[in-house]
């Protein structure tokens, strides 16, 4: 358990600068993503942003940023720290360790990354075993964070809110974990294992010889590891956003919201792969 107060310290303070940065984004994704197919069909990201900037001004695209905060300082922190500690644990076993001659703890270059270095099905199982214990402990207030992002709820604060949410029930305060999880689980390993991939060729390639340029190669390995893994999850995304924002009876339930993104697209749509592009795979980012 080493380093364990630089790690949360570090990931709180990833946490806390990504989440006031792009929180606009969020706000975005989840408007676009609380609708229906015929609400894809007539909005985009410009005119959504267009709309809130008219109803409520420029602090309107931070709409949500506390409980954002509240929801990805810690989320990012106990990610960050949890994902080390577990890699360093699972580093000990030949299983998933890489069979080299150089040092499999850290690496003493410039390229090299503080994770200890696992096999593919290692960083699988470390990225996803990670990611959606911190989504399943935190998913309360992933649904506060939720909420507050769309325009279907008028709470005046954080705890009024809570308590709403807290009085209905277990149920409610676990709403949308099923699709979170099928979300997370996936969404980290690939991203791990890409951006292994991706800092490892890239460093081949380029062969960095100072931090500044470590930096770059880490960067551009993280941004290309998190789109591939966002492609692939964000049809989770949007079911999870639906379960966590609508009240209907068809969104109850994953099987039901499935089925019923599945029926709008057949009814609504002139081409079921048009349709599902826009409904499914439509978002502005992925955020942890």
């Amino acid at each position: 358990m080493k380093n364990v107060g630089q790690q949360m310290s570090s990931g709180a303070l990833s946490g806390l600068t990504s989440t006031m940065v792009l929180q606009p984004f969020d706000l975005l994704k989840t408007r676009l993503q609380q609708g229906d197919s015929a609400y894809h069909r007539n909005m985009s990201v410009f005119r959504t942003a267009r709309d809130v900037l008219e109803s409520n001004g420029m602090l309107g695209l931070w709409r949500g940023t506390a409980p954002s905060l509240l929801r990805n300082v810690p989320g990012v922190a106990l990610y960050m720290t949890g994902l080390t500690q577990l890699r360093s644990l699972m580093a000990s076993s030949h299983y998933f360790t890489v069979p080299t001659t150089t040092p499999t703890r850290t690496n003493t270059t410039h390229a090299g990354s503080v994770l200890p270095k696992l096999t593919n099905t290692g960083n699988l199982l470390a990225g996803a075993t990670t990611r959606v214990g911190v989504g399943f402990l935190l998913n309360p207030l992933t649904v506060l964070k939720a909420r507050f992002e769309s325009n279907m709820y008028t709470y005046q604060s954080i705890s009024g809110a809570l308590v709403s949410i807290v009085r209905s029930g277990p149920t409610e305060l676990l709403r949308g974990v099923t699709a979170a999880s099928m979300r997370d689980a996936p969404y980290a390993g690939i991203f791990v294992v890409f951006y292994e991939g991706f800092k490892r060729n890239a460093s081949l390639i380029f062969a960095p010889t100072s931090n500044t340029q470590s930096s770059i190669v880490h960067s551009a390995s993280a941004a290309s590891a998190g789109a591939l893994a966002t492609l692939a999850t964000h049809p989770f995304d949007v079911i999870k956003t639906k379960l966590q924002v609508r009240t209907e009876s068809q969104y109850q339930g994953f099987v039901s919201t499935v089925r019923t993104i599945w029926k709008t697209l057949i009814s609504s749509s002139t081409g079921v792969s048009v349709a599902i592009s826009t409904e499914l795979l439509f978002g502005c980012r992925e955020k942890y």
